[in-house]
């Protein structure tokens, strides 16, 4: 078994507990030491192998003995026991948005149900809404959530996709001798968080040889050839895969073509026009004459434009903009200088303060925020008042010992469900930076949510704005916020927004953030990270704000340790903590 499989047999024994109505604090146990095998860095056999289970954050006695049993036997026998329970039917009816643990039980034990099927019967006959604790609205939001999940369910994370096609990628040109180089295309090239097709290209002397040999591809199902240089195929999860090949003088051509979104290539085949030239499928002519091109540059010259980086490619002016000069000199990795959102042991974190402090440091920060939860999250074991006091007095002992870098002392508040944040005014002034969040209710109307999230700006000790819109990427649609208003309010009160960099969220969506920069509201690139490996996820939220057009400017992280307590001090923060040693 590999990590990811030992990690979902945890998540679905954490949901299992959860749906008989277990003991929550071991429920999340399951859940981190889950999550912890997710983001393993290497093959968690290897550490098995060398008896070091327990150095995995989240894994005691007790799990560990788990994990050996599934890599000894490929089975547990506990998690066997508890589908006599629950069986898995069940636990995937929390797929469903709008089905928690509680209505998951309901709906087996009162009528047997185990699958998504069964509850949609049920709910369009009107089943459901006679149910104790139910009602004619939830029914209409379970056919909803259900609608929503068939949608999710054609659309892919990039993290996944990215994996998926770079198998194809390496596995294509093993398979068929005489493929010299296979490029990502499309949606992926071009980052998107989401994608519907995994499509690649393929550089060989032969195309329709190359397309031919695609059925020797395990990876792949349901081969077709769509056409004489392009085939189609099913990913073994019925995920689309889109696989084209060109002549290496041709390669250029293509690689433009089946990168760019419709929009981009409308504004390309518009700019194209006006300089007497036709763009058609097959690419540049000019009365019947095709030009070929072996690289991108070459195709991109010949409209008069310089190369346009994949991420931008969705027309949005980016065309114009080229040919202006005027192109954003978008954010990089070497631009951060800090991270102001991270999680530690004190709340559901699985590294120390100064472990992730040390981590910071060899990325070349000069800065990190520590924004543990707060108590309303009981799950998340936030802090009370008097711990978050306890733990100011570590940050202040630990930086001590530091003198180029600082650890910043933060939390992630809660936005109650109305309007309030979980500490009063006097406690949140102590803080150096406050990440206000919303975690629960992100399913109320757009009027309520809305109006949480304005609360929360208008808190003169608010700072950021954490992962704004709530989405999961796979598992949970964006909540109702209206954005617009939020991009809004947070450019006029100072508030910066969120880029969280986490590659299951990637909120904000890169079209908030191109808002966002327009209206003159300042960006946060967090990685959210609650282990010390987390906190390399920051490309994820680089490549994000990319597609969104910001530059090092429109980014507060990018600001040196000077800058950056400039700003808090004038945010009337920290006090003398907010002052160079």
């Amino acid at each position: 078994m590999d990590n990811l499989e030992i990690a979902n047999v945890f998540y679905r024994i954490a949901a299992m507990l959860e749906i008989k109505g277990g003991d929550r604090f071991r429920v999340g146990a399951y859940r981190r030491a889950a999550e912890a095998i997710e983001s393993l860095g290497g093959d968690i056999a290897m550490l098995w192998q060398a008896g070091r289970l327990r150095d995995i954050p989240g894994v005691g006695q007790a799990i560990s003995t788990k994990i050996d049993e599934l890599l000894r036997t490929g089975k547990l026998d506990y998690y066997e026991r508890l589908q006599e329970e629950v069986p898995l039917g069940v636990v995937e009816l929390l797929a469903i948005p709008g089905i928690g643990p509680r209505t998951a039980r309901l709906l087996y034990e009162t009528l047997g149900v185990q699958s998504i099927e069964e509850v949609e019967a049920l709910a369009q006959d009107r089943q459901l809404r006679n149910l104790p604790g139910l009602g004619a609205r939830s029914e209409k939001n379970i056919l909803e959530g259900i609608y929503l999940l068939r949608l999710r369910q054609q659309r892919i994370p990039l993290w996944k996709a990215l994996d998926t096609a770079r198998q194809i990628a390496e596995s294509w040109p093993e398979a068929v001798p005489g493929i010299g180089q296979v490029e990502l295309t499309g949606q992926l090239r071009r980052m998107q968080p989401e994608v519907s097709t995994l499509s690649l290209l393929a550089r060989c002397q032969q195309p329709q040889a190359a397309l031919a040999g695609l059925s020797q591809l395990p990876l792949l199902q349901a081969v077709k050839l769509k056409e004489e240089s392009c085939a189609e195929a099913l990913f073994p999860e019925g995920w689309a895969v889109r696989l084209k090949a060109a002549t290496p003088d041709d390669f250029g051509t293509y690689l433009v073509l089946e990168t760019g979104s419709e929009a981009h290539l409308r504004e390309l085949g518009a700019l194209a026009g006006s300089l007497g030239l036709a763009l058609d499928k097959e690419g540049l002519q000019r009365k019947g004459e095709e030009f070929e091109f072996a690289e991108e540059a070459a195709f991109y010259a010949t409209l008069g434009l310089p190369w346009i980086p994949p991420e931008l490619r969705e027309g949005r002016g980016e065309v114009e903009a080229a040919l202006k000069g005027e192109l954003p000199s978008v954010v990089k990795q070497a631009h951060i200088r800090g991270d102001l959102h991270c999680h530690t042991d004190w709340s559901d974190g699985h590294n120390s303060i100064q472990e992730m402090a040390e981590a910071a440091r060899s990325l070349g920060y000069e800065y990190v925020v520590i924004s543990d939860h707060t108590k309303s999250l009981g799950i998340a074991h936030g802090l009370d008042e008097g711990r978050l006091a306890e733990q100011r007095a570590v940050i202040e002992r630990l930086n001590q010992g530091y003198s180029r870098f600082r650890i910043l002392h933060g939390a992630e508040v809660e936005i109650k469900a109305d309007g309030r944040l979980d500490f009063d005014d006097e406690v949140l002034a102590g803080l150096d930076v406050v990440v206000a969040s919303l975690h629960s209710g992100l399913r109320q109307d757009a009027r309520r949510i809305t109006a949480r999230a304005l609360s929360a700006l208008a808190n003169p000790h608010v700072d950021i704005l954490g992962h704004p819109s709530g989405r999961i990427l796979g598992q949970r649609e964006p909540s109702r916020l209206d954005l617009g208003r939020v991009i809004t309010e947070a450019a006029a009160k100072g508030v910066a927004l969120e880029i969280n960099a986490n590659p299951a969220r990637l909120d904000l969506d890169d079209g908030f953030i191109y808002q966002a920069i327009r209206q003159g509201a300042k960006l946060a690139i967090n990685t959210d990270a609650h282990s010390i490996e987390e906190l390399n996820l920051i490309p994820w939220g680089i490549t994000a704000a990319q597609r969104g057009w910001a530059q090092p400017e429109d980014i507060v992280n990018t600001w040196p340790l000077e800058q950056m307590l400039e700003w808090l001090r004038m945010r009337g923060k920290g006090g003398r903590r907010c002052e160079l040693p």
